[in-house]
């Protein structure tokens, strides 16, 4: 918290948003400002409710606080920057962002809000550093609607690669270097993101369609199309890295692209090797690599599916119950704090207490119980839990006037 108590004019604010840290990282089996505010001892939740949507502090100025620590803490040489997006279910119409989109969290179409996120993944642990609502043209078409969500009427479009290409060029303007991107189709689909990234210097393996056309120097074919003209003696046996059940091995393999521009260009074919099922990967990198480091980056994207469950699982990434634009970056950039809290110090107790035979190193579930357990602790008496039951009672029957009168008036 030390590190972003100077994006704080006033005392207020700044323990207020301790609260709003831990608060996501505690047991609570629903997180929100009323939960939160119980339990860390406030008798309203009006406190946090004005730290999210009116109180004066900078929740980018807290953002770049939050990708330094990262990089501070779990610096790699050979970092993947790993881009995707998620969903969160809402109802209504007035959430910012907000409309019937495909979400991969709810599986199919539905009323939902989509961010896409960057996550920096390396060896020692990975963690979230930047964040971008995607807001989709419905709303950037109606600027008075982007008004009221707190966007501004100048909002303009920008596709998730966009997006995802703002995120990486923020990271290394910042002064950090990353070695590599990686993403899904929605990325590896767009050539825009990868000419950014060509520029800039920085390699790629992004996903894309098995329609997708590249130029080899025989022609131009369909990545499935190349597929099947590769001889069995070219597949390679690897590890796309470590999961829970052991390494992930699938066979791999590469081939190389025509393009008079400097640089190796690469189509990377993975194949499982229960199902036959196959995957296709676009490559770059400024010199040539080795198959082994090309899977490794493939592998590397996986990273992100896990910071998605962990962040909504163990720091509430996802359960903002907010409208405007305001209060969702700064929720979701202290969710953000609270998921790289719980990362670093998973990263710095394995490097001092590596697995045994007799226990699995420190979880970041076990962290989490443990430093609420053994460090917060707060302390609530009976008249505080009474106290907010009568606020509760009181706030809901305000409610359910309002609402009677409001369907008195439509009637």
């Amino acid at each position: 918290m030390g590190r972003i108590a100077g994006r704080f004019a006033r005392v207020e604010p700044r323990r207020r948003a301790r609260r709003l840290v831990l608060g996501p990282l505690s047991d609570l089996p629903r997180k929100n400002c009323w939960t939160i505010a119980e339990w860390a001892g406030d008798t309203t939740p009006d406190g946090l409710q004005h730290l999210l949507g009116r109180a004066k502090w900078d929740a980018d100025a807290v953002r770049d606080d939050v990708r330094g620590y990262v990089v501070e803490h779990l610096h790699d040489d050979q970092v993947v920057l790993v881009v995707d997006e998620t969903g969160d279910v809402k109802k209504g119409t007035r959430t910012v962002g907000v409309q019937r989109q495909y979400t991969g969290t709810a599986g199919l179409i539905e009323n939902a809000q989509v961010a896409v996120y960057l996550v920096y993944a390396g060896r020692r642990g990975h963690a979230a550093v930047d964040r971008e609502l995607y807001v989709p043209r419905s709303w950037t078409s109606d600027p008075d609607r982007c008004l009221a969500a707190g966007l501004g009427k100048e909002t303009s479009f920008a596709t998730k690669p966009e997006l995802a290409a703002r995120m990486v060029a923020r990271f290394q303007d910042a002064g950090h270097r990353a070695a590599w991107v990686a993403g899904d189709e929605v990325y590896g689909g767009n050539p825009k993101l990868r000419g950014v990234l060509e520029e800039r210097g920085t390699g790629y393996v992004l996903a894309v369609a098995c329609s997708h056309e590249v130029t080899t120097g025989a022609g131009k074919f369909r990545a499935d199309t190349l597929a099947q003209k590769i001889p069995k003696r070219a597949w390679q046996k690897l590890s796309a890295g470590t999961g829970a059940k052991g390494h992930r091995f699938s066979n791999w393999a590469v081939i190389d692209l025509a393009d008079p521009t400097p640089g190796s260009r690469q189509l990377l074919i993975r194949r499982n090797r229960t199902t036959g099922e196959l995957a296709y990967y676009r490559c770059y990198s400024p010199r040539p690599v080795p198959l082994a480091e090309l899977v490794r980056v493939a592998g590397s994207r996986w990273r992100v599916e896990e910071f998605f469950q962990a962040g909504k699982g163990l720091a509430a990434l996802d359960e903002h119950q907010v409208r405007r634009y305001t209060s969702w970056s700064r929720w979701v950039t202290l969710a953000m704090l609270a998921h790289a809290f719980l990362a670093i110090v998973r990263a710095h107790e394995h490097a001092r207490h590596p697995a045994s035979d007799a226990r699995i190193p420190l979880t970041g579930n076990e962290i989490q119980h443990l430093f609420i357990a053994l460090v917060v602790r707060p302390a609530l008496d009976a008249v505080h839990r009474l106290g907010w039951s009568d606020w509760r009672r009181r706030h809901q029957a305000r409610s359910q006037t309002s609402h009677y009168q409001r369907q008195a008036a439509q009637a």
